[in-house]
């Protein structure tokens, strides 16, 4: 958050309140059950306690007369994860419906009411059956006010706005260095797209192709010196980055492919130094997009569920494994690779793009104004 924004915050006058007091909070009208229901790609949205993708589960068609209200929020009554939910929904088994009391309540002040619900919630852990209704109206938080001691509604709207504006010039700027913002497809990248279908593939060894795999070093937790360098382990979270290292140890070139202990492949476009629980691949060579289409053949070949904490994948491993890849004459077709990668990034980013730019357009209309 920017020093402005922060300064804000800051400045504001706060008050506290009690749940109960600014929502009813409501059961569903009909219990669905995730292990029955049909989930669709159609209908009304289904939600239920995750706490990704706004708690959507999918969507079903089902009697309209359960549907919940929208411009309300979802609570997950024993993981409190909270949703502003614009349009009717149906929920599953424990979530709570936030219907709110005051009339100015709507999507943009909903962002604030959640943030800072999820603080008073915060020491909240999942499982907790506690949270009844009783103990969700009397959870207390904090809200901006006026020198009234009014909920400043107005506030809350013009921060939400200002955040957004200035997390899409961000997203802008991002798009902008990482050369992210074209999206129109070439006549190439459209024939290759049409004629996926029709590729021909075959079976290579991963060693013959690229030689033989790295094996990262052990560098204990205790033992890391703060410093630039990327350190990559085992792991999701961060792409398995863990820390930023100044110890003197194994760079490894950027545009090659790790493999960690699970058999988990991700692609490197930096220099990095890695543990002994990650083997590189050195795709180096390769066409950047290239590269990055052949470490999702690694992983697709790798990540099958075999290797774990009793049977970890090693840099051997890597060498005796067998990826499919498109062909041509025979051999691997990088060309092939490169263009479809390229064409498939094209259609991810687009709607990022076609976002950040509308809504930088609707905010310099708000400024002319």
């Amino acid at each position: 958050m920017s020093a402005p924004l922060g300064e804000k915050l800051k400045a504001v006058k706060w008050g506290k309140f009690k749940v109960g007091d600014l929502f009813e909070i409501l059961s569903y009208k009909k219990r669905f059950d995730a292990n029955k229901v049909h989930i669709t790609k159609t209908g009304h949205p289904y939600i239920v306690r995750t706490s990704v993708n706004n708690g959507l589960k999918g969507y079903l068609k089902e009697n309209e007369a359960y549907l919940n209200e929208g411009n309300t929020i979802s609570f997950g009554q024993d993981t409190a994860t909270m949703f502003y939910q614009e349009k009717p929904y149906f929920t599953g088994d424990k979530i709570k419906i936030l219907k709110p009391k005051n009339k100015n309540f709507n999507k943009l002040n909903a962002m604030f009411f959640i943030a800072e619900m999820s603080k008073a919630f915060s020491t909240f852990s999942w499982g907790n059956s506690s949270f009844s209704i009783t103990a969700i109206s009397e959870q207390q938080f904090r809200l901006p006010v006026t020198n009234e001691n009014e909920i400043d509604f107005s506030f809350m709207e013009t921060f939400i706005r200002e955040l957004e504006e200035e997390r899409i010039r961000e997203l802008a700027a991002y798009l902008t260095a990482s050369g992210l913002t074209d999206y129109h497809l070439t006549p190439p990248e459209i024939d290759i797209i049409y004629q996926f279908d029709k590729t021909v593939w075959g079976t290579f060894n991963l060693e013959e192709l690229y030689g033989k795999s790295t094996r990262g070093k052990r560098l204990k937790s205790a033992d890391r010196i703060p410093g630039k360098l990327i350190f990559v382990t085992a792991g999701e979270a961060n792409e398995g980055i863990s820390a930023y290292i100044g110890n003197h140890v194994e760079i490894f070139s950027k545009n090659t492919t790790t493999i960690d202990m699970f058999g988990s492949a991700k692609y490197r476009n930096y220099e990095y130094g890695a543990d002994d629980h990650v083997a590189v691949v050195h795709t180096e060579n390769l066409p950047k997009y290239a590269s990055i289409f052949v470490t999702s053949a690694i992983h697709k070949a790798a990540h099958t569920g075999k290797f774990s904490y009793a049977k970890n994948f090693y840099a051997k491993d890597a060498d005796e494994l067998n990826i499919s890849l498109p062909i041509k004459d025979g051999a691997p077709d990088y060309t092939f690779m490169a263009t479809f990668t390229r064409a498939v990034q094209k259609l991810v980013i687009k709607n990022v793009v076609r976002y950040s730019e509308e809504k930088l357009a609707s905010a310099k209309q708000i400024v002319i104004r």
